[in-house]
């Protein structure tokens, strides 16, 4: 096995058992809840559930990201047990996380001129980021150097295509995403809005659909168009949620069926704090291998 630290940080939205298990230690985010700080871990603080029942109940959000010391601390620890390491960050087309994690290398690189340490801009969210980081452990446990991983990270994180909906209009009307006008009648008529990460790691309003099932429709519908081999399918498939587990576990239903060939069964995980302080509860979200995001950028 190739020894370096493969790391990232809670928003890339997997349970702690999993992190854990692919051996990926993870620095937190924070939020306020109300008039209370806390950390972004994974709800060990305060369950996921809880979070978002507050949410419902009104309270406000807010998120702030790792710091450059953070960072800098964090970083130092490893470097200074010889060990190299490749981090990669929250989408910078979502926070400045990515710049906060260069500055820190700045500063470290001149401390550790032997060591190597990679920062990579996932251009991914939620368990989108994870099931990047899910692939590069497992290239990293097949023996694959931490060249050959921070190039695939590179090379592939567009790859990652993620597909989102919405049962609620209220958390775009709070953020000011859409007028309180357009939430009252989109909620009139059910509508789930659809989003998508574009090459720029943004998150981008498209279709809408009138009810849950057909918003799952619609995303199931995107996986057998854009999923690595369509219908033949055979690699991870991770779905995050807030707070809504039933229509996770029904869309997961739904692709175990259409998609024989899946490495494994759909994987579950919760949308964690950050990422929820901003979709609210009620958002269930699909990632997959499969064609490259188009670079919106050029």
């Amino acid at each position: 096995m190739s020894e370096f630290v493969l790391s990232c940080c809670t928003t890339a939205d997997l349970s702690e058992a999993k992190f854990k298990e692919r051996n990926i230690p993870y620095l937190c985010y924070h939020y306020v809840l109300g008039d209370m700080q806390y950390v972004d871990d994974l709800g060990k603080t305060r369950s996921m559930h809880e979070f978002y029942q507050a949410m419902k109940d009104g309270a406000a959000t807010k998120t702030s990201m790792v710091s450059v010391g953070e960072y800098y601390d964090y970083f130092k620890g490893f470097l200074s047990q010889g060990k190299d390491v490749l981090h990669l960050t929250l989408s910078s087309g979502i926070t400045g996380s990515y710049s906060s994690a260069l500055t820190a290398k700045t500063m470290l690189d001149g401390e550790f001129p032997d060591r190597k340490l990679y920062i990579v801009d996932s251009l991914a969210a939620s368990s989108g980021y994870g099931l990047l980081m899910d692939k590069l452990a497992d290239l990293r446990d097949e023996g694959k150097s931490i060249d050959e991983v921070h190039q695939f990270a590179l090379n592939h994180r567009l790859n990652v295509n993620h597909w989102v909906f919405s049962t609620t209009l209220e958390y775009f009307v709070r953020g000011g995403r859409i007028s309180k006008t357009a939430g009252f009648f989109g909620s009139m008529l059910n509508i789930c809005p659809i989003i998508h990460v574009n090459a720029d790691g943004k998150l981008i309003p498209g279709e809408k659909a009138v009810g849950v099932r057909i918003a799952q429709k619609r995303l199931l519908s995107k996986m057998e168009k854009l999923a690595d081999n369509g219908l033949d399918y055979c690699d991870k498939c991770f779905i995050s949620h807030s707070d809504v587990p039933d229509e996770a576990e029904s869309l997961a239903k739904l692709i175990e069926e259409k998609f024989p060939h899946l490495k494994g069964k759909v994987e579950i995980y919760d949308i964690g704090t950050t990422i929820g302080s901003h979709t609210g509860p009620g958002t269930v979200a699909l990632f997959f291998w499969g064609a490259m995001r188009e670079d919106h950028s050029k």
